[in-house]
């Protein structure tokens, strides 16, 4: 299997799924530990909540966990969030602070420059001719990136995270009608809680990519696992009846962004 699997579609929204690949290579699985092993911090399902939500939606998709190396995190080692606990772009250690590797095991910086070169970069190589393509044809591009995280991290976050972690770099990655969007239909959806850019204020992968000023917009949406998943605990069960619920949400969104995208695009035309 390769590091990363690309559906082209014919849409402007372009699914991104940076954390839902389980893949560890042998060299690597040896070096985790037992904590390591459990591979808590995926963002369980994500991909499959999200499938045909948008038919003619293009979706990158990296199948290497984020343990190997995390696909939205900047490869110069930049923290997202300085001064906050956050992991960073090879973890140490897990979203409860607890080690993931082995005694003597940890990644060395040789390790991480090899990863980068193996994973990240062609993952975002990937990406990156997707959102060329995709504006080429449209004038305009909308990277959706979708993940997920458990609702209860003490370690990263206080309290109860929001069902709808909205991103978008406090307005810089897309153009306000689009945040407009998700905004509106995440605060209508009955039975759930949303914010905009509290704790998650969008990755690596939205502020590299989100240019309104270019015609390629970019925002995240961070998931709490409770919306779709059984527990928050292994074995990470899909809920169908939750995500059935969640999915009727999430179609709305994406069906609303392709639609102002069209209104988007006749001004992005124009610009460089």
């Amino acid at each position: 299997m390769g590091v990363f699997e690309t559906r082209r579609g014919t849409s402007p929204v372009i699914l991104a799924f940076p954390h839902t690949g389980t893949e560890v290579p042998a060299a690597i699985w040896d070096r985790l530990n037992d904590n390591g092993r459990v591979l808590a911090d995926t963002d369980w399902h994500i991909h499959e909540l999200y499938a045909g939500l948008l038919d003619d939606a293009t979706t990158v998709r990296a199948t290497f966990h984020r343990y190997v190396i995390d696909a939205n995190r900047d490869p110069e080692g930049t923290s997202l969030y300085p001064g906050q606990n956050t992991t960073g772009l090879v973890p140490e250690t897990d979203f409860d602070g607890k080690a993931i590797w082995k005694e003597g095991a940890l990644p060395a910086a040789e390790d991480i420059s090899e990863r980068v070169a193996a994973f990240h970069a062609p993952y975002h190589a990937a990406l990156k001719a997707e959102i060329e393509r995709v504006k080429a044809v449209h004038g305009i591009a909308v990277l959706y990136d979708c993940h997920s995280i458990r609702s209860h991290i003490p370690f990263l976050f206080e309290g109860r995270l929001p069902d709808f972690n909205i991103g978008t770099d406090v307005g810089r990655t897309c153009d306000p009608a689009i945040e407009g969007i998700v905004v509106d239909v995440t605060g209508a959806a009955t039975g759930y809680t949303s914010v905009l850019n509290g704790r998650f204020k969008g990755g690596w992968t939205t502020r590299h990519y989100g240019r309104p000023e270019t015609g390629v917009h970019a925002i995240q949406m961070e998931l709490a696992q409770s919306t779709h998943l059984f527990t928050e605990a292994p074995p990470f069960a899909y809920d169908t009846a939750k995500a059935e619920h969640l999915r009727i949400h999430l179609k709305d969104i994406l069906v609303r962004i392709e639609r102002i995208a069209s209104e988007l695009k006749k001004t992005s035309r124009s610009r460089p």
